[in-house]
């Protein structure tokens, strides 16, 4: 079954575009099946009620969405990206 990742930038355009495909790029080559939506950071409330696995933003979060969180500026520098990736890997396989 597909683990679904919301992906959240302060527009919900740019940054979360390279996030999603990156993750979905790693999440194939792991054999880890997964579907992004990407969203606005204020988006995130209206897609939680969807129900997902895991949230990546590039924004701060100022609450607690009960699920995993993991930062995603990585995307947007490179520096630090295959740690984040791993952490994502990581917590879509449990």
């Amino acid at each position: 079954m597909a683990k679904t990742v919301i992906v959240s930038c302060g527009t919900g355009i740019a940054t979360s575009t390279v996030a999603a495909k990156a993750i979905e790029e790693a999440c194939k080559a792991a054999g880890v099946a997964v579907i992004t939506k990407q969203c606005k950071g204020q988006e995130i409330p209206e897609l939680l009620k969807q129900g997902a696995d895991l949230i990546v933003t590039t924004s701060t979060m100022r609450f607690d969405p009960g699920i995993p969180v993991v930062k995603g500026l990585a995307f947007l520098t490179g520096i630090g990206i295959d740690e984040v990736v791993k952490e994502i890997l990581d917590i879509l396989k449990d």
